[in-house]
Order: C-alpha cells, then sequence, then structure tokens
C-alpha cells in the first residue's frame, strides 16, 4: 500500500499523521482514500474543479506529478507520496 507524506502545515490543519498509508493505483484513487478517512483534506488539495490547487505540489517518488487535472498517475504498491506546499515568489 502507497505511503502518503504530509508537510507540518498541513497537519496542523487536519487531524493528520506525518506518514500514513493509502489506498490506490492512481493519485486521484489515493486522494480519494484519503477524503474518506480525513474528511476535508481533498479541499486542500484540489479545488473545485478536482485539479491540483496551485499553491500544492505532489511528488510520487522523485517524480513531480504530471496531470494535475485527472491525477491519473500511477501509484504502485511501495510508492512514496508527498504532498507538498508550492513555493512561489521573486
Amino acid at each position: 500500500m502507497p505511503l502518503v507524506r504530509f508537510p507540518p502545515h498541513l497537519r496542523h490543519q487536519f487531524p493528520l499523521p506525518e506518514n500514513c498509508s493509502a489506498e490506490g493505483k492512481t493519485v486521484a484513487e489515493v486522494v480519494a482514500d484519503l477524503e474518506r478517512r480525513f474528511p476535508g483534506v481533498r479541499g486542500y488539495i484540489l479545488d473545485d474543479q478536482g485539479a491540483v490547487r496551485q499553491h500544492v505540489n505532489i511528488f510520487v517518488g522523485n517524480d513531480f506529478l504530471r496531470d494535475r487535472r485527472k491525477l491519473s498517475d500511477p501509484v504502485g504498491p511501495e510508492a512514496k507520496v508527498y504532498v507538498m506546499q508550492a513555493l512561489s515568489g521573486g
């Protein structure tokens, strides 16, 4: 089962562990499983259209999420998924 890691600022907003296992073969399925277990977390990660919010980045292992709209990137059973705050500015 994939392991999901959350940054400290997200753990302050939701009762999330630093790491947790989540079921799913795609990022979309992993997010859906997280929402079932931690209601409201989907709203932080995704916008109203179901795409990854501008201020959020997701990595599967070392790979940056490619499909930010449908979240169809595959997630292997031993994958590590990182949900991170995107940084911007200049």
